[in-house]
C-alpha cells in the first residue's frame, strides 16, 4: 500500500520531466517519422537539461532508431542516441 501511495505522489513529477511538444518538433524537423514517445528517461540527458523524453522512430533513411530528446531552458532541444 505504501508503494502505491509513493508512486501516486511521484508520477506527476516524472510526467513533468518530459516535453512532448518540443520533442516532436525537434524530431520532425530533423526528418524522423513514425515517432513514438516513450516517456521520461532519467539518465538520458545532461544536468543542464530540464526535460528528457525517450522516443522510438524511423530515421530520415528509414532505419528504426531509439534515443532521447533533451531540452533546456536556455537552449533548444537536442536528439541523442
Amino acid at each position: 500500500m505504501h508503494r502505491l501511495a509513493l508512486f501516486s505522489l511521484l508520477a506527476p513529477l516524472l510526467v513533468a520531466c518530459t516535453d512532448e511538444r518540443g520533442s516532436l518538433r525537434a524530431l520532425r524537423s530533423a526528418g524522423y517519422t513514425d515517432i513514438t514517445l516513450t516517456g521520461f528517461e532519467p539518465f538520458g540527458c545532461g544536468e543542464d537539461d530540464l526535460t528528457s523524453t525517450g522516443f522510438r522512430a524511423k530515421s530520415p533513411r528509414g532505419e528504426p532508431v531509439s534515443g532521447v530528446v533533451c531540452c533546456g531552458m536556455l537552449k533548444s532541444c537536442t536528439v541523442r542516441f
